[in-house]
C-alpha cells in the first residue's frame, strides 16, 4: 500500500508546473485560477493537474461558492522523504568510504 502511495506521489511530483503549484500552496490557500495564473495556462489546465495532485493526496480542495480553493497537504511528501532517506543513508556510506580510500591512497603516496 505505501509503495503504490509512494508511486502517486512521485508521478504528481514528476512535473514542474504541479510542483509549482504546490510551492505556491506551501504559501496559503489558492484557488485554481491563481494556481494557474504563473503558468498562462487555462482554468481546465490548471484543474487537470489539480486532479493529478489531489489524487495524489497532495492537496485538498474546498469549494467557496463557485471558487475551489486548495491547500497542501504534506502527509505524502513526510512519506516521500521517508523513503528518501535510507537513499541518504545508503550514500553517506559509500561516500565515506570513498574519502577514507583517497585518504589512504594520499598516505601511500607520501
Amino acid at each position: 500500500m505505501v509503495e503504490k502511495r509512494l508511486d502517486i506521489t512521485f508521478q504528481a511530483l514528476a512535473d514542474p508546473t504541479r510542483r509549482g503549484m504546490l510551492a505556491t500552496l506551501a504559501l496559503g490557500e489558492k484557488s485554481i485560477g491563481e494556481l494557474a495564473q504563473p503558468f498562462a495556462m487555462s482554468f481546465a489546465g490548471a484543474s487537470k493537474h489539480v486532479q493529478v495532485l489531489e489524487k495524489a493526496g497532495l492537496l485538498s480542495r474546498r469549494k467557496v461558492g463557485r471558487t475551489h480553493l486548495c491547500s497542501l497537504r504534506a502527509e505524502p511528501l513526510a512519506e516521500a522523504e521517508n523513503w528518501l532517506k535510507q537513499w541518504e543513508r545508503f550514500w553517506t556510506v559509500r561516500l565515506d568510504r570513498l574519502e577514507a580510500a583517497i585518504e589512504r591512497g594520499k598516505e601511500q603516496g607520501k
